[in-house]
């Protein structure tokens, strides 16, 4: 059997900034920028290695397409294709885990930050000449909060949670942090402590778990109850992780400060996304991980996974 490749979402990993050229090298390849759920089959038929960021690849589409014989995700997460029916056919499913981290953690301290002193706000006031006007040499419509000496909770503390970690202790923050398995303890200078604690302590909670049955829904109103009043919730892991209608009231009753979210449930969302009306709520268009860098890192290792699996070796298995 002759290898081939197709790319079925290449869209947002190159949107014509980067190449695919090593991938190519390995063997002839097909590249869509998109591909709607009837071209799915269509345009994999043939195909022994399909690599998807976005594009779902479900059981029945794994049933239709004999030749199959790897499924890369343009992603660290996979849930977009149907592992068991993966393995259950003995196709290898292989992930690109970390190669956002430095900018996934920059962006969390982007929503921080922007919470914390309104700058884009304060920019535009002066463009529009509220500074020209002021009586005095200084002027704030906003709260400005400083961050040294506050609690910064992180919810995963995974590779890109440690990142963040580091970074909140730079800006003289304590940091705690909660693990999947809730147990307490140290970690250098990072207190481990439970779910529960780090609602109710932390002055700053950041997501960074991933999505399972167990996470799904984990910020909902019982937990937003417990957070403090003053306290900034920033979500730069999954959407799914919140319950959207339960933050937008919070949000709205003042029970917390504010949220900084780059992701939604649904992406791209629809227009009546409670959180789009919800105060003190920034949200950017999943972005975090999309810097020239990070995408160059991610085209890197999915190349690299597809050479390690023709090699008869292969690396990153999810399934």
């Amino acid at each position: 059997m002759t290898d081939a490749i197709v790319i079925l979402d290449a869209f947002t990993a190159n949107p014509g900034d980067l190449d695919w050229d090593a991938l190519a090298a390995l063997a002839p390849l097909q590249i869509h920028d998109r591909s709607e759920g009837g071209e799915i089959v269509a345009r994999s038929a043939g195909a022994t290695v399909v690599l998807t960021n976005k594009t779902p690849i479900s059981g029945k589409t794994i049933d239709a397409l004999p030749e199959l014989r790897y499924i890369g995700v343009l992603a660290t997460g996979y849930n977009t294709v149907d592992v068991a029916a993966a393995r259950a056919r003995g196709i290898v499913v292989s992930n690109v885990p970390a190669y956002g981290t430095p900018s996934v953690a920059q962006v969390v301290f982007a929503l921080l930050l922007e919470l914390t002193h309104r700058t884009g706000h304060h920019a535009n006031a002066v463009r529009e000449g509220r500074w020209s006007a002021c009586p005095d040499f200084s002027f704030w419509d906003f709260p400005l909060v400083e961050l040294a000496g506050r609690t910064f909770g992180v919810v995963g503390y995974g590779q890109i949670g440690r990142a963040v970690a580091r970074i909140a202790a730079a800006f003289g923050m304590k940091v705690i942090a909660t693990k999947s398995d809730d147990r307490e303890g140290r970690d250098g200078e990072v207190e481990l402590v439970k779910m529960d604690t780090l609602f109710q302590e932390a002055d700053v909670i950041s997501l960074h778990c991933p999505l399972t049955p167990k996470t799904q829904g984990l910020v909902n109103a019982e937990r937003l109850g417990r957070m403090k009043s003053s306290a900034l919730l920033i979500n730069t892991g999954r959407g799914p992780l919140i319950v959207e209608n339960d933050l937008a009231a919070a949000l709205n009753a003042g029970r917390i400060a504010g949220a900084g979210l780059d992701v939604l449930s649904v992406e791209p969302p629809p227009p009546g996304n409670p959180l789009f009306t919800a105060k003190n709520c920034l949200i950017t268009p999943h972005f975090a991980w999309a810097t020239r860098e990070a995408r160059a890192r991610l085209i890197q290792t999915a190349t690299e996974n597809v050479r390690a699996f023709l090699a008869g070796t292969p690396r990153n298995v999810v399934n």
